[in-house]
């Protein structure tokens, strides 16, 4: 009876145990896809400025020069 009982509590706890596993690996994924979401909101619009900026800044010095 003791062993039927023990085997009984050893097999609840493995259960748990993969669930807990289940849950981790999810929990590991989700953050995974939420730090690769926030690097490219934050690389793509790097990536943007280094091509707009240099166009907005000859834009302006045209502006100037048209104004002198």
């Amino acid at each position: 009876m003791e062993d039927a009982e023990l085997r009984q509590k050893l097999d609840a706890l493995e259960a748990k145990i993969a669930e807990v596993y289940t849950s981790a690996e999810k929990t590991r994924k989700y953050f995974l896809a939420v730090v690769i979401v926030s690097v490219v909101a934050f690389v793509l619009p790097l990536v943007g400025f280094l091509f707009a900026i240099p166009s907005f800044l000859s834009t302006y010095s045209e502006v100037g020069d048209l104004l002198q």
